[in-house]
């Protein structure tokens, strides 16, 4: 063997442990440590971001368990006032609580923003790492055992070494198989934050949906205050005047809707079935049945003797009212938008699905939604309130064969003149429970 072979053999040997070194100190063999403490810190403050979220969620449903106990009480100002009250109260928990929710989500995609950088420095440095150890392998693979033997000083260097290159290769593709498994985890991340980052738009659209129900709440107490002077007598009177103009308004109601006479084909909407259509609130609790409920038949004046045209759920101000199928959006409307008061389905939605029927939301304080706008199923159309004729806050839900269902303006109306209200035969109205899931 030539001295320049015997030369280059022990270069390579040299560089082949100052590689070794090298690649020690870049995080070949040990993850990069270099954002670990900021990573640390992130983690203990979504952690504490966390706990305020689940102690506000447990506030919240604290004034949920009371406005339902205020919504079975008796009607009066007083329980009236008190549960504006508590709806301003859970309101704002409910602002705090999304904006608790924000700063944790913030706080998670910077994590995950730093868990991605420091994966693609790991990938990088292998990369290089990887790239100079095949070289060099190559180079050593250039030369027989025994050219490694000559050039060697001694036989134990010469095992140390082929020992070396041995346990290099192991390493080398150990670290080949961990630069998969970070290419695939930084790929699981880069998608975390991109869900992550659609969350926080989300909750950021609900702070502003829930400062509008906040200005809702304000108006309708001060509108009540202003009605009554804070007086119970006051209060039993504007009561009263509701109910007389809300029975004026369904005997006009049912007087149109008489006049429809449309034929409904039974192969145009889907069989009853449970789960055809699901709930329009994440926790569903039903107040009043569709047809001939015990109220309706105590109120035949309102229902002219034919029931209740829908299902009413106990939903507090500010509640999201979600479509309970795909579709899209026929019409929204708000009796309540302009003079002469109009007691009837205050801030409506209505939403023709694609399987032949169609839902209607009424009562609303916010609409999240407008004509012509395809919806899913879940999506939030809206927030439940007070508004048009109710005794207090809550969901009118109704479906019908869409076929049957037109919406109408009232032009010689006595209280809703020139208002926007869906209207149907009462072929046309479908028991929701016939569709919804099991309760």
């Amino acid at each position: 063997m030539t001295e320049y072979k015997q030369t280059k053999i022990i270069k390579m040997s040299e560089r082949f442990i100052i590689l070794i070194i090298v690649l020690f100190s870049i995080g070949f063999f040990n993850p990069s440590l270099s954002n670990a403490s900021k990573i640390d810190e992130l983690r203990n403050k979504i952690e504490d971001r966390n706990t305020n979220i689940t102690e506000l969620e447990k506030e919240i449903e604290e004034y949920q368990e009371e406005l339902e106990k205020v919504g079975d009480e008796k009607k009066s100002l007083n329980n009236e006032i008190y549960r504006l009250n508590l709806d301003r109260k859970k309101l704002s928990t409910d602002l705090n609580l999304t904006d608790n929710k924000i700063q944790s989500t913030s706080l998670s995609i910077e994590k995950l923003a730093m868990d991605v950088i420091d994966k693609e420095n790991r990938i990088s440095n292998n990369m290089i790492a990887l790239s100079e150890s095949i070289r060099m392998i190559n180079e050593y693979d250039t030369n027989s055992l025994v050219e490694i033997l000559l050039a060697s000083n001694d036989i134990s260097e010469f095992w140390q070494d082929i020992d070396n290159i041995e346990r290099f290769q192991v390493g080398v593709r150990e670290k080949t198989s961990e630069l998969l498994g970070l290419k695939i985890s930084l790929e699981s991340d880069k998608s975390d934050q991109e869900e992550k980052k659609r969350d926080l738009n989300n909750y950021r659209s609900d702070v502003a949906d829930q400062k509008q129900v906040v200005d809702y709440n304000k108006r309708e107490k001060d509108q009540l205050l202003s009605l009554t002077k804070n007086k119970e007598e006051n209060y039993k009177i504007v009561l009263a005047e509701k109910e007389r103009l809300m029975e004026e308004f369904e005997q006009e109601l049912r007087d149109l809707e008489s006049q429809l006479e449309i034929e409904i084909d039974p192969n145009s909407i889907p069989s009853t079935g449970y789960g055809v259509i699901t709930w329009p609130l994440d926790s569903p609790y039903i107040t009043q049945y569709f047809g001939k409920t015990a109220f309706s038949t105590k109120n035949p004046q309102v229902y002219n003797g034919k029931g209740h045209t829908g299902i009413d759920f106990r939903a507090s101000v500010g509640t999201k009212i979600k479509s309970v199928s795909g579709g899209t959006v026929r019409s929204v409307g708000n009796t309540d938008s302009y003079p002469p008061k109009c007691y009837s389905y205050g801030k409506w939605v209505l939403v023709d699905h694609n399987n032949g029927l169609s839902s209607l939301y009424a009562h609303l304080s916010v609409i999240k939604v407008s004509a012509g706008q395809a919806v899913n199923k879940g999506d939030v159309i809206g927030y439940s309130g007070n508004t048009g004729y109710s005794t207090g806050p809550h969901l009118h839900f109704s479906l019908y064969a869409t076929k049957g269902v037109q919406v109408k303006q009232f032009t010689n109306s006595i209280n809703c003149k020139d208002k926007f209200i869906p209207l149907a035969p009462y072929n046309a109205y479908l028991n929701p429970l016939s569709y919804l899931p099991k309760l």
